[in-house]
C-alpha cells in the first residue's frame, strides 16, 4: 500500500478542499511538511466529523513567511472567495501559526489534485 501523510482540517476548509474550491492548503513548512513531495498522497481528516479525504500532491509553493506566501499565491484557490479575498491579509493565519514559528520554519502552499 502506498504511504501517505495525514492532516486534520476544520470543516469549512475540508469542505472547501472537498468541493474543488480551495486547491492550495497553507500550513507551517516544519519538519513533518518538509518530507511531503510532489505526487505524494495526503488524506485529510475532517476534526468534527472523522471524514477522510485523499488528494495527491501537485506542488509545493515554499516561502519564508505568509507575508510573501500571500503575495505570490492565488489566494482564491488557499480558501478565499471573491467577496473576501480583497480583505485577505497574511496576519489571518497568525490565529494558527505565530511569526516566530514562520520565523524558524518558513510556510508552505501545498497544491492539491483531487483523483
Amino acid at each position: 500500500m502506498a504511504e501517505y501523510k495525514e492532516m486534520r482540517l476544520d470543516p469549512i476548509p475540508f469542505e472547501m478542499i472537498k468541493s474543488g474550491n480551495k486547491t492550495i492548503e497553507l500550513r507551517l513548512y516544519d519538519e513533518k511538511r518538509r518530507s511531503l513531495r510532489a505526487g505524494d498522497r495526503v488524506v485529510f481528516i475532517c476534526r468534527q466529523t472523522g471524514e477522510r479525504l485523499a488528494c495527491i500532491i501537485k506542488a509545493l509553493h515554499v516561502f519564508e513567511n505568509f507575508e510573501k506566501l500571500y503575495s505570490s499565491l492565488d489566494l482564491i484557490k488557499c480558501g478565499y472567495t471573491a467577496e473576501n479575498a480583497a480583505s485577505a491579509s497574511a496576519d489571518d493565519m497568525l490565529k494558527y501559526y505565530s511569526l516566530a514559528e514562520q520565523e524558524r520554519y518558513g510556510v508552505v502552499g501545498i497544491e492539491l489534485i483531487r483523483p
